[in-house]
């Protein structure tokens, strides 16, 4: 077993060691569990959660074994870089690895359970929620920050944005961090970025006009370069799909 914990947390070493151990049959059962399991444990005024991500394919057990970082290693550094940038994300505690000698298995990531009022994936699902707009503009600012910091979020999609209502706005955290790149982002690769956010052409257009006013650009110029990215992203989803469904013919 390899792991790594965030040296503010140390101090729970024993606790999470039984986390990972016990964790089949442990723990709360958390959030959607299609892809990979979820689940939230407990200690005094600690609450922590634990993606625990599959075990890849044969070639990729090869792979994380011995050329690259594994999801809970990279969700762990990527969390901790995001702190260091000031960007809202639960904070970090640990990753836990276990490999045989050729070939990698299970990995987990700890963090702090953090609470919200709603996900980005509210907005899409409830066009009527109270102060919709006004979440949606400054979520847009949101990601310009994230921007501005170099920080592309490759996987900037509805469920991996926490909301919470603030005494002065609202507050933003990125979850599910594995996939991020770090450095200058170029306009193409800004609007990009929002490709997979909503397919819906009104939401597009008040966070074209909302970053617009950002970047310092016409609305025009951004909106058409924005939604053209979304249909892009769109069109990938929807041929996906057919295909999925020819398959299962």
């Amino acid at each position: 077993m390899r792991h790594e914990i965030n040296s503010d947390y140390i101090e729970y070493k024993d606790f999470l060691d039984d986390c990972i151990i016990n964790f089949d049959t442990k723990g709360e059962v958390f959030g959607n569990q299609k892809r990979n399991s979820l689940k939230l444990f407990s200690k005094d005024s600690l609450t922590i959660n634990i993606k625990s991500f599959k075990i890849p394919n044969i070639f990729n057990q090869i792979v994380y074994r011995f050329f690259r970082k594994s999801k809970a290693q990279r969700s762990f550094e990527y969390a901790l870089k995001l702190k260091k940038l000031e960007i809202g994300t639960p904070d970090p505690i640990a990753y836990y690895e276990f490999s045989s000698l050729f070939l990698f298995k299970k990995s987990y990531y700890i963090s702090e359970q953090l609470e919200c009022d709603l996900t980005y994936r509210e907005l899409i699902n409830d066009f009527e929620y109270e102060d919709y707009e006004n979440i949606l503009r400054q979520f847009t600012r949101f990601t310009f920050k994230l921007h501005e910091k170099g920080i592309e979020f490759l996987d900037h999609s509805p469920g991996n944005t926490l909301i919470t209502k603030t005494d002065n706005g609202y507050s933003f955290a990125l979850v599910d961090l594995n996939r991020m790149k770090f450095g200058p982002m170029d306009f193409d690769k800004r609007m990009k970025n929002f490709a997979r956010l909503s397919k819906y052409k009104h939401m597009v257009e008040i966070m074209s006009d909302e970053y617009a006013k950002c970047i310092g650009k016409s609305y025009d110029e951004v909106f058409d370069v924005m939604w053209k990215e979304v249909k892009a992203f769109r069109a990938i989803v929807d041929r996906k799909k057919k295909l999925k469904k020819r398959l299962k013919k």
